[in-house]
């Protein structure tokens, strides 16, 4: 894992990654055993690829940056802004759910207030959200990125050359990273892809490309801010290829036996970040149980929260979906 001080981090800056991944963490593992106990309807999970997000959230100004986010990227929203109760929420499909008051599935995030876009369900189509603003960013002279991630399936589809593409020819302030767990639901890299490295495209989309370890928060903090400092110099995009390891079936709904038994047995990105913590005498085990339960009484109280929380009205099935009109 690379030193945290070649990257610019303060011993407080670890502690506050450390402290939002193990918060997404124990979201998720919250929202399985809820769909396991029958009360919620579907998980995506972001196990193993909290390193990425947050160290990629880290990275970016929350106050002025925005994101365009793929499902899987709890901690990323939740390093934004998106709060624990908030999670529980569109979990439950509740009334008060911030991303779409209860319509949309869970992990299609938007917070507007928070600068998170809103998602679509069809894969890729946040590229195109993120260079759109990247592109008003550009027009309007202003110094802010837009960043965007998806899985390394999802680069295969045309939105994402084609946005790419439109990046490199208008020298967009634009981060994309494509968090390659290795697979597409069940399809492993070899059956996705020809090249060595998906980041080696952004050559031919003419902007700055790089490929990096995903499973390390540090890495990729310095990778994306090298990469906004780029962006505000006028440098355009860059295509961030981050490897990480997702440590759950692709859903709620997915058989992976599809996987090699031991495969898993893979560094957990935040065992190996709290074991590079304490090698680095950053927090002591005190503070790591300190954590430990304040996290928990907050996943409970979201959860519990969200369980009374009333439903949306049957009547407001459509509204936001049609366009209003007043003739009054």
């Amino acid at each position: 894992m690379l030193d945290y001080r070649e990257a610019g981090l303060a011993p407080d800056d670890l502690k506050e990654m450390y402290r939002t991944m193990h918060l997404a963490r124990r979201l998720d593992e919250r929202m399985w055993l809820l769909n396991r106990a029958g009360k919620l309807p579907f998980v995506i999970s972001c196990q193993g690829q909290e390193a990425t997000q947050v160290g990629a959230g880290y990275a970016l100004d929350t106050a002025v940056d925005v994101i365009s986010p793929y499902y899987r990227d709890l901690a990323l929203v939740t390093h934004f802004g998106m709060t624990a109760e908030e999670t529980m929420l569109f979990a439950f499909a509740k009334k008060g759910d911030v991303s779409s008051g209860g319509k949309q599935m869970p992990s299609h995030f938007s917070k507007k207030s928070n600068n998170i876009m809103t998602q679509g369900s069809c894969v890729a189509t946040q590229v195109l959200h993120a260079v759109g603003a990247s592109f008003k960013f550009k027009m309007d002279d202003e110094k802010r990125v837009a960043l965007t991630t998806l899985g390394e399936g999802s680069s295969n589809q045309g939105d994402f050359h084609e946005g790419l593409n439109f990046v490199g020819v208008h020298n967009l302030p634009f981060i994309c990273i494509i968090e390659n767990n290795k697979y597409a639901i069940s399809v492993p890299v070899e059956l996705q892809y020809g090249a060595d490295k998906l980041s080696d495209r952004a050559i031919g989309y003419g902007m700055h490309g790089e490929h990096i370890d995903g499973n390390d928060p540090i890495a990729v903090y310095k990778a994306v801010k090298e990469a906004r400092e780029r962006a505000m110099n006028g440098e355009g995009g860059t295509l961030i290829e981050a490897m990480s390891t997702r440590l759950t079936a692709h859903s709620s709904d997915d058989d992976d036996s599809y996987r090699e038994k031991g495969e898993l047995k893979e560094e957990d990105c935040l065992m190996r970040f709290k074991a590079y913590i304490k090698e680095h005498e950053v927090a002591d085990d005190e503070w790591f149980e300190t954590l430990e339960a304040e996290v928990k009484k907050i996943v409970t109280d979201a959860t519990k929260a969200a369980e009374n929380a009333p439903y949306p009205d049957a009547r407001e099935a459509l509204t936001h979906v049609y366009e209003e009109v007043n003739n009054g």
